[in-house]
């Protein structure tokens, strides 16, 4: 071990020299002073021991923990019995220890020193691992302060506790007026109140909702607008309290122009269907009648060909209503006043007719959104829930229904099939993927649960606060 021994008396210091090197310490002797300083910087002392009472050795313990490093260092202070008084001088100088009456007596002198060893190398140890640690959490504060992406951390009951720069200006919080709080001061409602239930399912049950699973949710700033984000959760032990850390990016620029590439799929959509119902349509139509007449004249004149001309007509006018049928799919909603009811009564129409399946409507509102392709999305999200029922859950039966109240509006697409497997959402299904992504686009939430029947549920959530829909009378 290194030590220094610092003091003025010539014997203590020889003493202490003698003992020292018995016990195969490499040892440097000095006075205090400036030079006994500098000897800290150019070797590694673990160990200082002040060999006699003086002021000047006092300064020296004072200006030795002013240092950067000085917390490292175990000082021990060699004294006599008439100096126990000046026990409070020392321990206001930081020393850790003194040797009482102990210099003269070689058997007393090595056990204290072995207790000195023991403590510094202790000390420095401790030290290490705090500066390891300070080390570790300014690389952490920094990452969180310099970082693009939102970082919060909860503990378990929900309580921020931290809150970097990012999600400042994300949420137009200050740190202090969120750290301390729980966390659903970030969310609107319905989520702000059922967030406390999913964290206490979670402990109960295991069964994440959102833990090690990245999710698009909803956000609440501090002027109550509200946005569309990543959200990805991570879970981490810390002295047997559970914390969690969600890193948050804003995703609303992505969604508007996700919105703007499907809108002009929609735009393209709507123009092919209306030229089927206007072009093609019209066409099929006049060719329909023209045949119908021939096809009476002929028979008339008791031709042949009467009966084949008959036949033609009859064909063309089912590719009429096959085009007319092709248009109204492809443009539902814009071609009907009365929007997405009618919409969706035609729906299960079809559905009943050509999967054979029992399909009902239960309280579906009319819903107006600023942005008319926004209907469509939900008309072709519901839709294309209908027919995955049939086709990959075998459903006999399909119910669609609406339900609303101050804070959202929810639609369900209920069905009594085989359900969706436990990892669905790890396959890589082009219908769910796409009615994720609409549902998105029209700021909704998007689940899928299996119900009491066996079969699937899926639920579109939109909230009233922020939402560009209204229901119409």
């Amino acid at each position: 071990m290194n030590t220094l021994i610092v003091g003025k008396k010539e014997e203590s210091k020889t003493i202490l020299s003698d003992a020292l090197q018995r016990r195969n310490h490499t040892f440097v002797v000095n006075e205090p002073g400036k030079d006994a300083l500098d000897l800290l910087d150019q070797k590694h002392f673990s160990l200082i021991i002040l060999s006699d009472y003086s002021e000047e050795g006092l300064a020296f313990c004072r200006q030795v923990r002013a240092r950067s490093n000085g917390r490292k260092f175990t000082i021990y202070a060699v004294i006599t019995a008439s100096q126990v008084d000046q026990l409070y001088t020392l321990l206001d100088a930081d020393v850790d220890q003194y040797m009482l009456e102990s210099l003269f007596d070689e058997q007393r002198l090595d056990v204290r020193l072995s207790f000195a060893e023991k403590l510094a190398r202790n000390k420095e140890g401790q030290y290490l691992i705090e500066q390891k640690l300070r080390e570790s959490e300014a690389r952490a504060r920094s990452i969180l302060k310099t970082t693009v992406d939102a970082i919060i951390t909860i503990d378990e009951q929900g309580t921020v506790k931290t809150f970097n720069r990012a999600a400042e200006e994300l949420f137009k919080y200050n740190s202090s007026e969120v750290i301390g709080k729980n966390v659903h001061v970030l969310m609107p409602q319905p989520y702000r109140r059922e967030h406390d239930g999913y964290i206490e399912n979670y402990h109960n049950s295991g069964n994440p909702k959102i833990i090690g699973i990245g999710r698009e949710v909803t956000g609440k700033r501090k002027d109550g607008s509200t946005f569309p984000m990543y959200l990805a959760v991570s879970e981490v032990n810390v002295n047997g309290q559970r914390l969690y850390t969600g890193i948050i990016r804003d995703i609303t620029e992505q969604r508007r122009l996700e919105q703007e590439v499907l809108r002009i799929s929609e735009h393209e959509r709507h123009r092919i269907g209306q030229d089927l119902h206007d072009g093609l349509g019209q066409m099929l139509t006049g060719i329909t009648l023209i045949n119908k007449n021939i096809a009476s004249t002929l028979k008339e004149e008791n031709h042949p060909l009467a009966d084949d001309v008959n036949d033609i007509t009859n064909l063309v006018k089912e590719a009429d209503e096959y085009a007319r049928s092709l248009s109204r799919n492809l443009i539902p909603v814009e071609l009907d006043s009365s929007g997405l009811v009618t919409a969706l009564h035609r729906l299960t129409q079809n559905a009943e007719r050509l999967f054979s399946i029992q399909c009902t409507l239960h309280n579906v509102l009319n819903i107006h959104f600023d942005d008319p392709t926004s209907l469509t999305h939900m008309y072709r999200i519901v839709q294309e829930a209908t027919s995955n029922a049939v086709k990959h859950g075998g459903a006999s039966k399909v119910n669609i229904s609406m339900e609303t109240d101050e804070t959202k509006l929810v639609v369900k697409i209920e069905d009594n099939g085989t359900g969706f497997p436990k990892n669905w959402d790890k396959q890589k299904g082009l219908g769910v993927r796409i009615m994720k992504f609409r549902a998105r686009l029209i700021g909704a939430n998007f689940e899928i649960e299996n119900n009491k029947k066996g079969g699937a549920t899926i639920i579109i959530t939109l909230l009233s606060v922020g939402s560009p829909y209204k229901i119409l009378n």
